[in-house]
């Protein structure tokens, strides 16, 4: 991690590391936030602007309900509490028979196969139906993969796919909701796949920040620090992307957090279809995304907008 510091600061290696040392105790920031947030190029005034992830996971911990893990980690039963906004089909390998998962592949051409607990992408991969010779045979694989979980891979609006068609491209939204039931939407992000069938970031996908109008704010970044002002594979600018339907997925964020009433500080990950958002599944633990100066020239996070929809005492821990 110092070593890719290197590409915006001359500082020799041992000094970034102290650094890096020095800002985990004084700002609460994990490592890999001081690479991806630049902060070896910013002043103490601006370093302490910066959300990090030890703060998120402790917000977790302290404003969602001890069932949050159950309620939104289990991919089951969220397709099953929200199957009105999801808008696709799914079924589960392990607990279908093989005529049952016959059926599913001949409604849907692609399908995409996911473990029923998982983060990060790991263990997603798409399947085309056209290339399951044997379903029993193909249906013993997935369990032993731990990939039971099979969706309708969703179509997504043009547009979207007009930056990468190759991945659903989603947007996260990070929410919280106060006890007064207001809807706080802390950070938008707009997630775009590159070189694979997922557009999450630590699986190599690229992000950039949306405005409160879903417009994307800047260029893309990727987790290896490198900034796009299009994007490589399709050569379609970033910067200026609007996201279709984005009040729309405002509103239906609004209504989906009325059902967690137990899980009030959310990331939520929404599809676009040709016919309007649908939601892929909700993060009780979610990451946190603030674009790095390099990409933005703006050398100030995102920590007020915790602050001010959560307050301060709680997102700094002074409570």
């Amino acid at each position: 991690m110092a070593h890719q510091v290197k590409r915006v600061s001359k500082a020799p290696l041992l000094v970034i590391v102290a650094d890096m040392l020095w800002c985990s105790v004084r700002y609460e920031m994990g490592f890999r936030d001081y690479v991806v947030w630049d902060i070896r190029i910013l002043n103490a005034r601006e370093r302490a602007t910066w959300m990090t992830h030890p703060k998120a996971f402790r917000l977790n911990s302290s404003l969602n309900g001890a069932d949050s893990g159950a309620i939104v980690g289990d991919k089951k039963r969220f397709l099953a509490d929200f199957a009105d906004l999801t808008r696709r089909e799914w079924i589960d390998a392990a607990d279908s028979s093989v005529d049952e998962l016959r059926a599913f592949l001949e409604r849907h051409p692609r399908v995409i196969a996911k473990p029923e607990r998982g983060e990060g992408g790991a263990g997603i991969a798409i399947y085309e139906a056209a290339h399951v010779e044997d379903v029993a045979t193909w249906r013993a694989e997935l369990i032993a993969k731990d990939q039971t979980l099979l969706e309708e891979v969703l179509t997504q609006h043009e547009a979207l796919s007009s930056i990468y068609p190759d991945s659903v491209n989603t947007v996260r939204m990070i929410t919280y909701r106060d006890p007064k039931g207001q809807l706080h939407v802390i950070a938008s992000v707009l997630r775009i796949g590159n070189g694979s069938v997922i557009d999450n970031f630590a699986s190599g996908g690229v992000f950039t920040m949306l405005d409160d109008d879903g417009v994307a704010l800047y260029p893309g970044v990727d987790k290896q620090s490198n900034i796009y002002l299009t994007h490589p594979v399709t050569g379609t600018t970033i910067q200026g992307f609007q996201v279709p339907y984005y009040p729309e997925i405002v509103a239906m964020i609004a209504e989906a957090t009325t059902r967690l009433p137990t899980v009030p500080y959310v990331g939520w990950d929404i599809a676009v279809t040709p016919e309007g958002p649908a939601l892929i599944e909700a993060n009780h633990n979610s990451s946190v995304f603030q674009m790095k100066p390099s990409a933005s020239g703006i050398r100030t996070g995102l920590l007020y907008r915790y602050r001010d929809a959560i307050g301060a005492e709680v997102v700094d821990n002074r409570r």
